[in-house]
């Protein structure tokens, strides 16, 4: 899955794929996120903390997995 760039403190990149979602964060971890609305996705990406809303709108919302690290 191709990830864009973000700059946040938490997150290196975050990219999005058929209501999968994946992060990778600035300590190496990667995560998918599965059942992820696109509406979703897009305000992660327009949020002025990207970090700070993918705490509060996505962990604990939606299943995910550890791909990396």
């Amino acid at each position: 899955m191709n990830r864009q760039f973000v700059s946040s403190a938490n997150l290196k990149s975050v990219g999005y794929e058929s209501g999968s979602l994946e992060v990778e964060f600035h300590s190496g971890g990667i995560y998918q996120y599965y059942g992820v609305p696109e509406s979703v996705y897009a305000a992660l990406m327009n949020a002025s903390s990207n970090g700070s809303y993918l705490a509060s709108a996505i962990k604990g919302h939606y299943q995910y997995r550890k791909i990396y690290l």
